[in-house]
């Protein structure tokens, strides 16, 4: 996609922490004693005001605006297509730079809003049972992309400025998005740090959930350098059935990810850690299976999400019966750990858990070459 003449060739503030800020303004000729006075005030902005327009900011001389309207602009990802599905979840899939393609959901609750971010073009990884997963990865989202989802969907909701004494209408993230948060850890952290800061959006880590499919390594690192809650898409109890469900198990197989779930910082009674089971007929929905995972769970603060497969186009599988769930949830139940099994949402708007993906491919390499060569 080329930017519009208005746009091109600037660079987008949003993504930005403090110090990308003041590195912004240093080279704009900001002296350096006015700096940290001058960030905060662009945090303010951007953050807690949520402007768009560089004449917006009234505190900042009209100098000082005019040279960063000159290098900057402050973007939204732009909207392709909106949907609104009858339960009221709200779809939007939203282009992001290089004309690329990514869908994010607000999930409207009676004691919460959550929105679903993407982190990546397509996904890495090939879960079999997610629609995602047949499309293939095209690219990391940067910080900004990630970040401007959530600050789209405020826009959506009317919700600026940021509220500061609750009842805010976006009030969780799920990074359960398109895309496998941890294989882009550097960009999701750096979003989600400053959607965390108390100067500006404060979110609180405990309203933020990212969910892996069990990237082990960098289960640690996630809890103790953001402490958000952590959720993990489990899906099966044995190896074997995980192999074919989550290729990713091939690598970090179940007990290996159990003990990082074991270990990780932010976990503990107050901070249970969400496992997702993902309920397929004749695969993972039989008795025996939940009385396996209620074992192989024993020693972990938890509770478990059952998800009814939500149906795509070309699915191999389908959900499990209303009997096996109810079954199944007995047996988790009983055993003390929580079991609610989620309520589908807008599934007509294909905006359900596992159904999200967008048309987006990864150019060929000789696509690429040529429009380096004419950049």
């Amino acid at each position: 996609m080329t930017e519009p003449e208005s746009t091109a060739g600037r660079t987008d503030l949003v993504g930005m922490d403090r110090d990308d800020l003041g590195r912004a303004l240093s080279d704009i000729g900001v002296p350096e004693k006015q700096i940290r006075m001058r960030v905060g005030q662009l945090w303010l902005w951007l953050y807690r005001r949520g402007v768009t327009d560089f004449t917006a900011m009234t505190n900042m001389d009209k100098g000082l605006r005019a040279a960063l309207a000159e290098r900057h602009r402050i973007g939204r990802p732009e909207v392709s297509r909106a949907q609104t599905s009858v339960d009221g979840t709200r779809k939007w899939l939203l282009r992001v730079g290089g004309g690329q393609e990514v869908e994010s959901v607000y999930i409207p609750e009676d004691d919460r809003g959550s929105l679903c971010m993407s982190s990546q073009v397509g996904c890495t990884l090939t879960c079999r049972f997610c629609h995602t997963g047949t499309q293939r990865l095209v690219r990391n989202l940067e910080a900004g992309e990630i970040l401007g989802q959530f600050l789209l969907a405020r826009d959506a909701l009317g919700e600026w400025p940021t509220p500061v004494d609750g009842g805010r209408l976006l009030s969780n993230i799920v990074m359960m998005g398109m895309g496998e948060p941890l294989y882009n850890f550097d960009n999701v952290a750096k979003a989600l740090k400053i959607v965390m800061d108390g100067d500006g959006i404060a979110l609180s880590k405990r309203r933020i959930t990212l969910s892996t499919s069990g990237v082990v390594p960098l289960i640690e690192r996630c809890g103790a350098e953001l402490g958000v809650n952590l959720a993990v898409s489990l899906h099966a109890v044995r190896d074997d059935v995980r192999d074919e469900l989550v290729p990713l198990n091939r690598k970090y197989p179940i007990a290996e990810l159990l003990d990082a779930c074991r270990a990780y910082p932010a976990g503990g009674n107050s901070r249970r850690i969400t496992f997702e089971y993902v309920m397929l007929k004749g695969v993972n929905d039989a008795v025996e299976d939940a009385r396996e995972l209620v074992r192989l769970i024993a020693d972990i603060p938890a509770k478990v999400n059952l998800i009814p497969f939500n149906p795509w186009p070309g699915a191999p599988y389908e959900c499990a019966s209303n009997n096996a769930i109810r079954r199944f949830a007995e047996v988790v139940n009983d055993a003390g750990y929580a079991s609610p099994v989620r309520t589908p949402r807008g599934r007509d708007i294909m905006a359900a858990c596992g159904q999200l993906k967008s048309a987006s491919v990864k150019p060929a390499a000789s696509a690429r070459r040529r429009a380096e060569a004419r950049s």
